[in-house]
């Protein structure tokens, strides 16, 4: 089945907002490559961390207990999360400055050694993340999901967007699309799925010439339950 082109899918989407200059108004940036390589490791592990510990909660309770993560963890600092004994990663793991997980805190240690790894062989974790092509931003994703932890499913995309790096996310509504359209007709997050969306993604890009992450929203805004 042909692509939909995706100036009728912008189309659709701009008529749903209002106008051309509404939906603009909704559309994320990207960071440039510079910007993202200057970006400190530390903000990458505490970003991940936050977004795992948001899954399955609501955000804001997340958002409004982070200045106590910042504190009990050190600011995220590598180096120390990759020395600290696992004993004291229990003991943490009970402070109420922070939402009591077991299971999630231990996600820290094993992200910050993904991410000195990393940093060890490129330079920095943010050289790394900055120098991946977007053409194969699927391969990034597969990535953190293998080396890291609890950053498979909508975890790690959505990480890699609130740092500035372009991707897409397979939100229900870009999902639905995908489906309706026949673009996708498996499991999600099979390789057959996530290669065809892909494809799909880097032809749109090269037909608009927009980031990854403004197509995916764009697709989003063009159907489901977001018109006003």
């Amino acid at each position: 089945m042909a692509l939909e082109k995706f100036s009728e899918i912008y189309l659709r989407a701009a008529t749903r907002k209002g106008s051309n200059s509404a939906l603009e108004q909704r559309l994320a940036h990207p960071k440039s490559v510079e910007e993202l390589k200057s970006i400190t490791d530390d903000r990458w592990l505490a970003v991940m961390s936050q977004k795992i510990f948001q899954s399955g909660m609501n955000w804001q309770v997340v958002r409004n207990k982070w200045p106590g993560f910042e504190d009990v963890f050190w600011g995220f600092d590598i180096e120390k999360m990759c020395l600290t004994p696992p004993e004291m990663w229990e003991q943490k793991a009970t402070n109420p400055a922070i939402i009591r997980h077991l299971g999630k805190v231990m996600t820290i240690p094993h992200n910050a050694l993904m991410i000195q790894r990393a940093a060890r062989e490129h330079g920095s974790f943010a050289a790394f993340i900055a120098d991946w092509p977007e053409s194969d931003i699927i391969g990034l994703w597969a990535y953190l999901k293998k080396h890291g932890s609890r950053l498979g499913g909508n975890t790690g995309p959505y990480s890699l967007r609130l740092m500035g790096k372009d991707t897409f996310i397979l939100s229900n509504d870009v999902e639905s699309y995908l489906r309706a359209h026949k673009i996708i007709d498996g499991g999600r997050d099979t390789r057959k799925s996530l290669l065809a969306a892909q494809n799909a993604f880097n032809q749109w890009q090269e037909e608009s010439g927009r980031p990854l992450c403004q197509i995916s929203q764009i697709i989003a805004y063009s159907v489901g339950d977001n018109s006003y």
